[in-house]
């Protein structure tokens, strides 16, 4: 597909998609497989230019591995906050489309609803592909109170919207007494469902197992040994 390459068609495009979000599941949702998407950069970080995309495919109720694709590119979008989608979503979405298993459920690394525009990557990734997909992020975009510190504990995280706050995703702690991660919707999902989904993941660490895989393959794959 043609990708936007200025900054003001890249706004638009996510203004105009995000009225296509989903933020809830379908009654049928069956989730058996699962995707974690990542990008990583060689060399200078995020100002670099040459990218590498990986999918890692799970089965959801064992957690193992069922596919395993990395792709290497390149991107000439800028580095700017909040349209991150633009420089990422070309090397996820070839490494999606090699994939072997079709999975039921995308987890980004990033951000969903809780977006400046309320169309993060893992929105952009469920309204391009239709998948159900969840944004799973290290750090928060918005506000949010600390959740309890037990397993399961949660907080709502909002950002300020047209009635005042709006709440956009949730602060998860997914083992005790470690940081929380936060949880945002993409598409096909709701916040409950997807905050259940993110647990069953992460069995025995703060990231789920998901984002933690395609982390380290990510890693391996943009640092020089992996050339």
């Amino acid at each position: 597909m043609e990708w936007p390459r200025t900054v003001d068609d890249a706004i638009a495009l996510q203004e105009r998609l995000r009225t296509q979000v989903i933020t809830t599941s379908a009654p049928d949702l069956h989730i058996d497989t699962v995707a974690g998407l990542d990008v990583g950069y060689r060399d200078t970080g995020l100002c670099n230019d040459s990218v590498v995309g990986v999918c890692v495919v799970f089965d959801a109720k064992t957690l193992a591995v069922l596919d395993e694709v990395v792709v290497e590119g390149t991107t000439d979008f800028p580095y700017i906050a909040g349209l991150f989608a633009f420089r990422e979503m070309p090397v996820l979405l070839q490494a999606l489309d090699r994939a072997t298993v079709t999975p039921d459920l995308l987890v980004a690394d990033g951000q969903g609803i809780a977006h400046p525009r309320r169309f993060g990557l893992a929105c952009h990734l469920g309204v391009h592909t239709g998948i159900p997909s969840i944004g799973v992020a290290k750090n928060p975009m918005g506000r949010f109170d600390p959740p309890g510190t037990k397993r399961g504990s949660t907080s709502d995280v909002v950002m300020d919207g047209a009635d005042g706050d709006e709440v956009v995703g949730r602060a998860l702690r997914t083992q005790d007494g470690v940081k929380p991660v936060f949880v945002s919707v993409g598409h096909k999902i709701d916040l409950d469902r997807a905050c259940t989904e993110v647990l069953r993941l992460a069995p025995r660490y703060r990231l789920p197992e998901t984002t933690r895989r395609a982390d380290t393959l990510t890693r391996q794959s943009a640092s020089p040994a992996g050339s």
